[in-house]
């Protein structure tokens, strides 16, 4: 939810490096933030409420700091304050937190008794109970240790002790942390563009591991104090990723960058053979659970439509955050299938978690490599986009989109109701595929008639209701708009009573074995007043303003229907001058529920 960056090492820069890193995950969402650091053989906390900007004025960079632990709030905990911000600091103990701590009241109440609390959060009653462990035992491993012993819930903690200033510690449980280090000193973080710019090599630390942090190496222990020896990661970015190259914004960058991603996906599957190799068999599952959240969840809904059409096989698509509390009627033949960009995603990890205890076959679509979801299934497919520092997800979208096509291909081949012929068209399609000329349109247009509505309808049928779903999330996420999307046909069970004189309703229209129930639909709407903009590569003389897109086969067809979607949400939102890649209230992965 929130940003975590650490470094200790020669480098005296390190106010720089520890704004900098935090600058880079400005992206995940946060409402403060603050900084500690080692001075004159103390730790100096500075805090603000608002952007890393504010908290940018109050620094001395002239002051040569080698080490320091530094934080973005995201509020679970009190209101966003300058007071609530992080670090948190109980004598002896300095701390950053990202997670949610579900005993915090408990352990708070019994530490009334000792100490007086400053804050709302329940970031500070870890500090209080850390330094009141280490005050018995006296030595700040073995009162980790027990710490984590009393913390129930998720955090990644980055840690600093007044008696041990050389060292910086770090443990998580349910929320990521990185570690690196270069000949300047050692880094940690909450994700990878926070360490990019100095190395692209790092470790992950798992649950059941201490790290700790000096000048000039970092070492990884197990509760006994027993050293791990870890394997270390290559990131295949570079730091350019975290970098805007010349757009305005990072949403309008990798919106661009999908490109590129189409161009990946089709120079490593050329062939079904290629597809063989890397998508496992699942064919001997006769029902499929796919759970998800948000824009994830919009991309198990368009999965389901190709599944079961294309591979007859009945497939569920869940909310995370409903599916784990629900009874799932599981059995050895069901296979549940987990997305996640960040694959960290709380309830989705959650989820994973329970089915796993019920001895069902898991298997994740990720983008981060070694994230807990990946780690934790049976399977994985990485999708491999990049870095994407937007909340709002584009090219992670369409990365998934790709994975759930090709994995719907091979699926259908393996049962033997797709032929290779058919593989083989799709994959050269894929291939020629240019959606260059649907990212270069001019959508200030529609932009411009729908920035001071109040709310707007989005309608398709069967698999263009899914890709529905996700231009409406995509729009009222970062324009702050009310939209909806309504499955074609439901509509006029209600719904339809909401629309008046010039209410705007985008209409996806591509699917060619519906189209005219669906343009019946289209012009009820037209005859109670409504504005139509349609999304269609067909010709749509009923409608007052059409986003063309190329024919394409189906299966590749919510691919290229989502980017107009995407981009009017943007376009929108910047005639709006929102935030854009940093929309109010949301961050890029939810790490708690």
């Amino acid at each position: 939810m929130c940003g975590i960056v650490g470094y200790i090492g020669k480098s005296n820069n390190a106010l720089k490096i520890l704004i900098d890193g935090l600058k880079s995950l400005e992206y995940r969402g946060y409402d403060s933030s603050g900084i500690a650091y080692v001075f004159h053989d103390d730790i100096k906390i500075i805090k603000e409420k608002g952007k890393v900007s504010e908290l940018e004025k109050d620094l001395d960079f002239s002051e040569k700091i080698n080490s320091g632990i530094a934080h973005t709030r995201w509020a679970t905990h009190g209101v966003p304050s300058k007071l609530n911000a992080h670090p948190h600091r109980c004598e002896k103990i300095t701390l950053v937190h990202n997670g949610i701590i579900e005993n915090y009241a408990e352990l708070k109440n019994e530490l009334e008794k000792k100490y007086k609390f400053k804050s709302e959060t329940d970031t500070e009653v870890i500090a209080v109970l850390l330094n009141d462990i280490y005050k018995e035992k006296n030595d700040i491993f073995s009162s980790i240790v027990e710490l984590k012993k009393r913390l129930k819930g998720s955090y990644a903690l980055a840690i600093m002790c007044s008696d041990s200033l050389d060292k910086i510690y770090a443990i998580r449980k349910d929320s990521p942390l990185i570690i690196a280090e270069n000949k300047e000193g050692t880094f940690l973080a909450s994700d990878v563009p926070a360490i990019i710019k100095y190395t692209k090599k790092y470790y992950l630390l798992l649950e059941d591991e201490i790290a700790v942090l000096s000048c000039d190496n970092v070492k990884f222990y197990n509760d006994s104090k027993e050293e791990i020896k870890k394997e270390l990661i290559t990131f295949e970015g570079s730091s350019n990723d975290a970098e805007k190259e010349g757009y305005s914004h990072f949403m309008l960058k990798e919106i661009n960058e999908e490109k590129s991603i189409i161009k990946k996906f089709a120079a490593r599957y050329k062939t079904i053979e290629d597809l063989l190799k890397d998508y496992e068999d699942i064919s001997s599952y006769d029902k499929i659970d796919i759970v998800a959240c948000g824009s994830a969840y919009h991309v198990g809904v368009i999965a389901k439509y190709l599944i079961e059409e294309y591979v007859k096989t009945p497939v569920s698509v869940e909310i995370a955050s409903e599916y784990r509390y629900k009874n799932n009627f599981l059995t050895n033949k069901s296979l549940a299938i987990f997305i996640s960009q960040s694959g960290e995603t709380a309830d989705t990890l959650a989820s994973l978690r329970k089915v796993k205890e019920e001895k069902v076959k898991t298997l994740s679509i990720v983008n981060v490599v070694g994230s807990s979801i990946a780690r934790e299934s049976d399977m994985v497919i990485y999708t491999k986009a990049g870095p994407e520092i937007a909340v709002a997800t584009t090219k992670a979208f369409i990365a998934q989109l790709l994975v759930i096509t090709y994995m719907t291909l091979v699926l259908g081949y393996r049962k033997e109701l797709i032929d290779s012929c058919y593989i083989n068209k799709i994959l050269k399609e894929i291939h020629s595929l240019d959606i260059s000329k649907i990212i270069d349109k001019d959508y200030t247009k529609v932009a411009e008639i729908l920035k001071d509505k109040k709310s707007i309808f989005y309608l398709g049928r069967n698999i263009d209701y899914a890709i529905a779903l996700e231009g409406s999330l995509k729009l009222k996420e970062i324009s702050y708009i009310h939209s909806e999307a309504y499955a074609s046909g439901e509509l006029k069970h209600g719904t339809i009573s909401l629309i008046e004189k010039n209410t705007p309703v985008i209409s996806v229209l591509t699917k060619d074995a519906i189209v005219e129930k669906t343009i019946s639909n289209i012009k009820e709407v037209k005859a109670r007043g409504a504005f139509n903009i349609v999304v269609s590569p067909i010709e749509c003389d009923f409608a007052d303003l059409v986003i063309n897109i190329p024919k394409v086969s189906d299966i590749l067809m919510p691919i290229v229907a989502v980017i107009p979607l995407q981009l009017i949400a943007f376009e929108t939102a910047k005639k709006k001058g929102c935030d854009i890649d940093k929309p109010r209230n949301l961050a890029k992965s939810v790490t708690v529920e």
